[in-house]
């Protein structure tokens, strides 16, 4: 007769799983190591899986504040709330999209780092319109 427990498994006869040795646990405060690469691709589906934005609120709002004081001489202008959040999602799809292009490139140059080369390269093939040129 063998009987499935939570430790193990209880044979008539047999092992008793209270003699058997118990499972290897981390010991606590050590941290758990990854092998190289797989604590990014972990990343990357939690952030594919996601939609919330990848920049702070905060830290963007202040950009665009000081990028719109250098443009308008020094007029300071009122930002609403929904226009800040369209200028980040905006700004957000664009990098993401730059960066998969730049990424392609460099995979096309058969390398897995992305270099600035790559980047300008993705801009140039876009041309004005689309690279921002």
């Amino acid at each position: 007769r063998v009987e499935v427990t939570r430790r193990g498994l209880d044979v008539a006869g047999g092992l008793n799983p209270r003699d058997s040795e118990p499972p290897l646990l981390p010991l606590p405060g050590l941290r758990r190591r990854y092998r190289p690469g797989q604590r990014a691709l972990l990343e990357i589906r939690k952030f594919q899986k996601s939609t919330n934005l990848l920049i702070s609120k905060l830290p963007f709002s202040r950009v665009v504040r000081e990028i719109c004081l250098m443009y308008t001489r020094g007029v300071d202008f009122h930002w609403q709330a929904m226009a800040l959040l369209a200028l980040q999602e905006a700004a957000e799809a664009f990098l993401v999209r730059l960066l998969e292009d730049s990424y392609l490139c460099s995979i096309h140059a058969k390398r897995v780092t992305l270099f600035p080369k790559d980047i300008q390269l993705a801009r140039r093939i876009r041309g004005i319109q689309e690279g921002l040129g």
